[in-house]
């Protein structure tokens, strides 16, 4: 193939004496405008040697479909009168490029133009299946992209499912919904069923190198679009969100044991039952209760589970007043006897556990954790009734802690924030704290920080309160991961809060769980 397409500019070399034998004189075909004219053998004739290449490429598609030398359709070339190549049947390209070609092999046979088409056609064929190959890889990784970008768009966080957690009901034109966006990507309901090369940015297909467009879409739906929404990819440490990639993609990694269900059970139960109790009890006093999103209790125990198992010794929390009762009592520890008789107006000032409300003290214990067997101290600071105002005292505390147990990495004392939606979003001492986080003499190498989200914040929309899309669009301003969740679904809690819980104690970086749920809103 290489020496046919050399073989134009060897015929400029014969043309001549070739032409001369079939008795033709060639002329430059002269322009209106143009100089002297190019003769064709010439090599600086370009026009008439582009034409020559021209008719030789015709001539190997369909030796029939070239021109006849010496008739009118060659503007360029006339016969002389009486030669062989005279009127409309004079001596044809093909034959002059037949004695071309032999004389330009050297003796080396001569394709076929047949056989030279059909190769073209094929390498031609070939090139197009493997751009088009290509292509669709490149846009199975775009669609996982998009899926790892945007997908908590559509995750199912709202328990009622008639709200949505981002503000927004519209669904990204780039995530698969439906059967006709794949035309977003070129891509047709015919391949769904192609096997694709996965790239090295996701964990989906676990041990697996390659899966069906249909499976890769199906399991991207079962990590980002269901009861937990990630939002990470703005962080722009590599290392960092291929950790929480591999966290949440991997197939089968929120398999739970029978002990650890049941675990999750009972601590349910008991988070459920104190508010119950209290609710018949004291119906009319102020609980700022924990009801509609009762799964904060295991969430903070999996969280101090999590942080004991990696050595973590003193867990130090800050809350606003919702669910403050119900966290003394099952996380803390604190005696129900303590936390009931603070409910009689009777109690004098005098009185031990007197000189404020019940929902602003704080309480310090240090205990077994029994899912460990580890020492754990756990303190609950203080709360007076400016919401958030908490957030900086518990991180000069914490600092301290490490300070005097000369913990220069928080491998020992960490600290947790519970939030309410509304103030997370609208307090600027959260915005404050969050950038205290990493400066040197005061970072306390990481908070797990923990949204209770009822999507009705101070008894408003949350429309007409904040112009971000999440409470928690705050956190990102220090590459902080936040991890939204279902707060009917106990599992998934568990699970979220378990790795928010490593994260923090693998990178010593803040991270957020946006516990989305229903219930009342304690108020100052």
């Amino acid at each position: 193939m290489s020496q046919l397409r050399l073989l134009p500019s060897r015929l400029g070399a014969q043309a001549t004496r070739l032409l001369a034998a079939h008795d033709v004189s060639v002329f430059g075909w002269r322009s209106r405008s143009s100089g002297p004219p190019a003769i064709f053998p010439s090599s600086k004739g370009g026009g008439g040697s582009s034409y020559m290449e021209e008719m030789y490429f015709a001539w190997l598609e369909n030796p029939q479909s070239v021109h006849k030398v010496g008739t009118h359709t060659l503007p360029w070339a006339t016969a002389r009168e009486g030669s062989p190549g005279a009127g409309c049947g004079g001596a044809s390209w093909d034959s002059f490029f037949r004695k071309a070609s032999e004389e330009a092999s050297y003796g080396s046979a001569q394709p076929q133009p047949t056989s030279v088409t059909r190769e073209s056609r094929s390498a031609v064929s070939s090139r197009t299946k493997t751009s088009k190959l290509v292509e669709d890889h490149l846009a199975v990784q775009s669609l996982i992209r998009a899926y790892q970008i945007r997908g908590h768009h559509v995750a199912q966080l709202d328990p009622l499912g008639i709200l949505d957690a981002d503000l927004d009901s519209f669904v990204p034109s780039d995530l698969i919904t439906t059967i006709d966006k794949l035309a977003f990507y070129d891509l047709q309901e015919t391949d769904l069923d192609k096997e694709f090369q996965l790239p090295t940015t996701t964990f989906i297909g676990g041990s697996e190198n390659t899966l069906s467009l249909r499976e890769i879409i199906r399991r991207l739906e079962n990590t980002y679009c269901q009861h937990i929404g990630l939002e990470f990819m703005f962080i722009n440490d590599v290392e960092q969100c291929q950790w929480i990639r591999q966290k949440f993609e991997t197939p089968g990694v929120m398999q739970f044991s029978s002990e650890e269900k049941r675990t999750l059970l009972a601590r349910l139960v008991r988070s459920m039952r104190f508010e119950d109790f209290l609710a018949r009890k004291w119906s009319s006093e102020k609980r700022f209760g924990l009801e509609g999103c009762e799964v904060m209790i295991p969430a903070l125990k999996t969280i101090i589970d999590k942080s004991s198992e990696m050595g973590i010794e003193n867990v130090i929390l800050g809350m606003p007043h919702r669910g403050r009762l119900n966290v003394l009592a099952n996380v803390i520890r604190k005696d129900l006897e303590q936390i009931f008789c603070q409910f009689d107006p009777k109690l004098e000032a005098a009185d031990e556990g007197s000189g404020d409300v019940k929902y602003h003290l704080g309480m310090y214990h240090e205990r077994i954790n029994r899912v460990t067997n580890r020492n754990i101290t756990l303190s609950l600071v203080a709360n007076p009734s400016h919401l958030e105002a908490v957030d900086p005292v518990v991180q000069g505390k914490t600092k301290a802690e490490q300070f005097y147990r000369g913990d220069a990495q928080g491998k020992k004392v960490m600290s947790i924030l519970v939030h309410g939606d509304a103030a997370f979003a609208g307090q600027g001492v959260v915005y404050e704290t969050f950038h205290l986080s990493d400066l040197p003499s005061y970072t306390t190498n990481g908070t797990v920080h923990i949204v209770v989200n009822n999507q009705i914040g101070f008894t408003t929309d949350p429309r007409m309160a904040r112009s971000s899309p999440y409470p928690t669009d705050v956190a990102r301003v220090v590459n902080a991961p936040i991890f939204h969740v279902n707060a009917d679904d106990p599992e998934a809690v568990m699970y979220v809060c378990s790795v928010a819980a490593e994260w923090r104690n693998t990178f010593n970086k803040d991270v957020v769980v946006d516990l989305v749920g229903l219930g009342t809103e304690a108020k100052a």
